[in-house]
Formats: C-alpha cells, sequence, structure tokens
C-alpha cells in the first residue's frame, strides 16, 4: 500500500519544509490541492525540495488552462523529479468554470476530460519522437509542433495522469484513460461500490485495460484517531465539507444513493443565501456516519483490508506535534505499509480474470 500525506494550500514560503516533512517521516507520495492557490507551483517546489517522495496534484483544474501548456508543465516537473510526478486532474463544476474562471463550458465535462488527457498524451508522444502531431478531437486539437518549441525527450515515464471523479460518467473516463483513479472526497462506501467502481470497469473494459492496469486511490471521508473520543471530534469537523460540496446540485447523486436529495436542496438553498454556519448545522449526526467510515490507529490495517481491498493507494495523517507523536505517526505509516490489497473490488475478481 502506497502511503500519501500532503503539502501545499497555503502559501508557497511553506511549500519546501512540508514536503521535506513528509519525505522524512516516510510518505510514498504527497499530495497538493489547488484552492487558494496554484498546484503546478507548488507541485514544482516539492519536486525540487525531495529526492524520492512522490509529487501528485489533487487536483489541478483542467478545463482554464490549454492541454499543451499543462502538458509542457508536467513534462518539466517529471523531469525535475526524475520521473515522481503524478498530475491529478480535475473538472470543477460549471460555474466555477464558467463564473470563477471565465471559461467556456461547450460539451459535457467527461466528454471534454477525456479529450483532454488524449491530447496531453499527443503531446508527450511528440516531445519523445519529434513527428508530427495529428491529434483532433472533439473539443481540442494537436496539429502543429516545431523544433523550436519542442523540449524533447526525457529519461522517464510519462508522467502519471489522475483524475478525480464523482459521477458515472467521469469514472468511465477514469478507468479508460487515467493511471491513477482518485475519487471525490465526497463519496460514501455505498456509492462508491455501487456507481464508482462499477462505471470504473467499464472504461476499463472500453480501454482493453484491467485492475492491474490502473492505481486507486482509496475514497470517501474517512476520520481516524487514536480514541473513540477522538473519531467524534474528526466527525464534527466533516460538518463543513460534507454541507459545502452538498451544497452544489453536481454531487447530488451522493445524497440520492442514500435517500437524502431533500438535504441536497435544502444545502444549496442554503448556500445560495450564503448561510454557510447554518448549512453545517443542518447536517443531522447521522449523516456524518452515513459518509465517513472510522477507525482507530490500532485497527487500521484490519479497516484498510476489509473495505479499501480495491485500493493501492491511500492518504493517512497522525499528529506530528511532540517527539512521541512523530514516532507513533511513523509506526502506524510502517504498517500499513505493509498491507496488501487485491486491488480489485470485491465482486468483481471474475471480471477482471475474464
Amino acid at each position: 500500500m502506497k502511503v500519501g500525506s500532503g503539502f501545499g494550500g497555503t502559501w508557497l514560503t511553506k511549500v519546501a519544509e512540508q514536503a521535506q516533512d513528509a519525505e522524512a517521516m516516510g510518505y510514498d507520495f504527497a499530495s497538493t490541492p489547488e484552492t487558494q492557490h496554484d498546484s503546478i507551483l507548488a507541485a514544482t517546489i516539492a519536486a525540487a525540495s525531495t529526492k524520492k517522495l512522490g509529487i501528485q496534484t489533487s487536483v489541478t483544474i483542467a478545463f482554464p488552462r490549454s492541454p499543451t501548456v499543462l502538458a509542457m508543465e508536467a513534462w518539466d516537473i517529471q523531469h525535475l523529479s526524475e520521473g515522481r510526478f503524478t498530475l491529478g486532474l480535475g473538472s470543477q463544476v460549471k460555474g466555477h468554470n464558467q463564473h470563477r474562471f471565465s471559461v467556456e463550458w461547450t460539451v459535457g465535462a467527461a466528454t471534454r476530460m477525456k479529450d483532454y488527457i488524449r491530447m496531453m498524451r499527443a503531446v508527450w508522444e511528440s516531445f519523445k519522437t519529434g513527428q508530427k502531431p495529428d491529434y483532433v478531437g472533439k473539443t481540442y486539437h494537436f496539429t502543429l509542433m516545431t523544433p523550436n518549441f519542442n523540449p524533447g525527450p526525457i529519461a522517464f515515464p510519462d508522467p502519471k495522469v489522475g483524475l478525480a471523479c464523482v459521477g458515472d460518467a467521469m469514472a468511465r473516463v477514469a478507468g479508460e484513460c487515467a493511471d491513477v483513479v482518485m475519487p471525490h472526497g465526497f463519496m460514501t462506501d455505498k456509492y462508491m461500490r455501487d456507481v464508482v467502481l462499477p462505471n470504473v470497469a467499464i472504461g476499463l473494459k472500453r480501454s482493453g485495460r484491467d485492475w492491474k492496469d490502473i492505481e486507486i486511490t482509496g475514497g470517501g471521508f474517512t476520520v481516524f484517531a487514536e480514541t473513540e473520543s477522538e473519531i467524534e471530534q474528526g466527525l464534527e469537523r466533516l460538518r463543513q465539507p460534507i454541507s459545502f460540496y452538498g451544497s452544489t446540485r453536481s454531487y447530488h447523486e451522493v445524497f440520492e444513493v442514500h435517500g437524502l436529495k431533500d438535504l441536497g436542496m435544502q444545502l444549496h438553498s442554503l448556500s445560495l443565501e450564503g448561510k454557510w454556519d447554518e448549512m453545517k448545522r443542518v447536517i443531522p449526526e447521522d449523516v456524518l456516519r452515513v459518509f465517513a467510515q472510522t477507525s482507530t490507529y490500532d485497527k487500521l490495517p484490519e479497516f484498510i483490508r476489509d473495505h479499501r481491498e480495491y485500493a493501492s493507494r491511500i492518504s493517512i495523517g497522525a499528529p506530528t506535534r511532540t517527539p512521541e507523536e512523530k514516532e507513533r505517526a511513523k509506526h502506524i505509516l510502517a504498517e500499513v505499509q505493509k498491507i496488501q490489497t487485491p486491488g480489485v473490488p470485491r465482486g468483481m475478481e471474475a471480471a477482471a480474470t475474464a
């Protein structure tokens, strides 16, 4: 099991130290978000500041960027990191694309994302071979590259492409085109198994691939802590992200699987009124338990074997404020890294060998 931590999400002056701390702790990879700061800039600093830590964006918002520009940036980070970079892509919802990034919304997000990833791979192929590009997709095309603008090949594989997904269509694209499937945090175990993983399987079949050809990150909200009391506190902190993501209608499919569509619409209405604090308060206690799976650190290996058998990657965090906490965190990390999972969702074993 590859175990991840995080860095970034803050001013760039702190990124190098955060990435170096993750490497010193023994994490296999660390991810940077793209909320208030640019993920590509943070990933570049982390790559330059570390020697063996996998560097991942989680996620880089794709559509406001040209696929050629992002392919070039990823190529440079892959070279800088000596092959340690995973470009995690996300589509973001329609409203943010149109009104925050001022990007046209022409075709469906999944259709466009498939086109985007294929074009990036075409750019990398051109960098490697120098051949004239001839990619023409539904939204993007890449038919011009001259030696003056071609950085040339690098001594490392192409950057891995991760894809964040919530709905069925994007899950199919992840299975068809991505190297790493990155389920969105706004996810339940039931939704993951009923919707996401079956559609990833459809995408794998379309591309002639199998479960062994991709990596899957353990999905959904989790609360891991030393004691049950600390777990309860962690559940309370989830009110904010659940209410925030749950207010977006694009994510209401997750609510619908659990018969909670009315709650989603209530959150949406409150968000339109700017009542962010009230949104947190309307989340019932039992809904927190529906969304978040929990485990104490002592039982974490058992939890992962029982509930994340499909995953080869997982992100965990433990407090490291004191020397004692840091040693405890290193022990937990090492125990999780020992876990070997089949990497195939339970109940889909037959399809994996078909």
